[in-house]
């Protein structure tokens, strides 16, 4: 898989997101994240979409940050989740907002496979680094269907199959529910329909920049 460098900016008392909103940070949220995504054919190898997006740092990422900073939190971020249900054309969805706090219409997700420091560079390393790749990986079974959205959880469940979504936003987003016993996303991410088959691999890196 391609290697992705980083450029790496000083520290900021805000998060400036993609769509020029800013919140104030609750611990440290990540300051950027990048999508690879990657999809083979699992007989012959052969690459049928490949391509790199940065996205959405949600304001719930900064209650991840919060809780975790509190000793309330210490199971982290957990899975990968994709849905069809992003919004708008099927060929140009409408921006991911910060405000998302669930897929809008999710089909699965799966625990992480591993996770990798890299450099600002890209390149792997042994060490703590700032800079932290999660990979999972579907399977020709798995996450079948017309995709276009995704999400980083940090779930209340280890379970893939217990689903604890927050039923607010993106319109409507209210800081005073109570998120405990809840799944809680990090970054969310819209992008034109990919349709996986049964007969594909799909592949994904989400790249974190503390």
């Amino acid at each position: 898989m391609a290697q992705h460098s980083e450029k790496m900016t000083r520290a900021r008392q805000a998060v400036r997101l993609g769509l020029g909103m800013q919140f104030p940070e609750f611990g440290i949220a990540p300051k950027k994240g990048t999508l690879i995504l990657e999809m083979r054919d699992a007989k012959t190898g052969e690459v049928l979409v490949y391509f790199e997006k940065d996205n959405t740092i949600t304001l719930d990422a900064g209650l991840v940050s919060a809780a975790h900073y509190a000793g309330e939190l210490t199971g982290g971020i957990k899975m990968l989740a994709v849905g069809t249900g992003a919004t708008g054309n099927l060929l140009s969805p409408d921006a991911p907002q910060a405000t998302q706090r669930k897929l809008n219409t999710e089909i699965a997700r799966k625990a992480f496979s591993s996770w990798t420091y890299r450099t600002a560079a890209g390149v792997a390393v042994a060490y703590r680094t700032n800079i932290v790749d999660f990979t999972t990986t579907f399977g020709e079974s798995e996450a079948v269907g017309a995709l276009n959205e995704m999400a980083l959880l940090c779930p209340f469940s280890v379970n893939p199959l217990n689903k604890n979504p927050i039923n607010n936003g993106p319109t409507d987003y209210d800081p005073t529910i109570d998120t405990t016993g809840k799944d809680l996303i990090i970054n969310y991410l819209t992008f034109s329909v990919v349709s996986k088959p049964s007969t594909a691999v799909l592949a994904i890196t989400w790249r974190l920049t503390f």
